[in-house]
C-alpha cells in the first residue's frame, strides 16, 4: 500500500495555532510556526528538537541538505541528530522562514510522528 503524502496536492495544509488546531477534523494536514503547538506535538510523540548541521552550540554530525534550517527531531530508540535546545530549534525555524507541517491524529488510531519543515512560500495564502 503506498503512504500518502503528508503535502497533498489536492488539500492544502490549513493554518493553526495552539488556539485553533483542536477545530481542525482528525486526519487535517497542519501547518504552523506556533512554539506552544509544536512543542505539543513533540511531547505527544516523545521528539526532542536535534539538528545534524554545524551551529554556535557544536559540530555538525550528518550531512542534512536542507538549505541550512537543520533542524529535526530525535525519536526514541532514532537519535540520530545532536541535541540541540529549543530556543535554538524555533531560531532556526523563523530565520530559514519555515512551517511545521504534521498530520492531526484521528481518535483510534496510532499517533502519525511524520512531520515535514517547509518553506512557508509553499503554504500559500496563510496569515504569517
Amino acid at each position: 500500500m503506498k503512504e500518502q503524502a503528508l503535502l497533498p496536492d489536492a488539500e492544502p495544509p490549513v493554518y493553526a495555532t495552539a488556539a485553533t488546531e483542536r477545530d481542525q477534523r482528525p486526519g487535517a494536514i497542519i501547518a504552523t510556526d506556533d512554539h506552544v503547538l509544536i512543542r505539543e506535538w513533540a511531547d505527544r510523540h516523545s521528539a526532542a528538537p536535534a539538528t545534524g548541521e554545524a551551529t554556535s552550540s557544536g559540530p555538525a554530525t550528518i550531512d542534512v541538505h536542507d538549505n541550512g534550517a537543520g533542524i529535526r527531531f530525535n525519536f526514541p530508540a532514532a537519535s540520530r541528530f545532536r541535541p540541540i535546545t529549543w530556543d535554538e530549534w524555533f531560531d532556526n525555524l523563523h530565520r530559514h522562514q519555515l512551517l511545521f507541517v504534521y498530520e492531526r491524529d484521528k481518535p483510534g488510531t496510532t499517533s502519525s510522528g511524520r512531520y515535514r519543515l517547509v518553506s512557508k512560500g509553499v503554504v500559500a495564502g496563510k496569515p504569517y
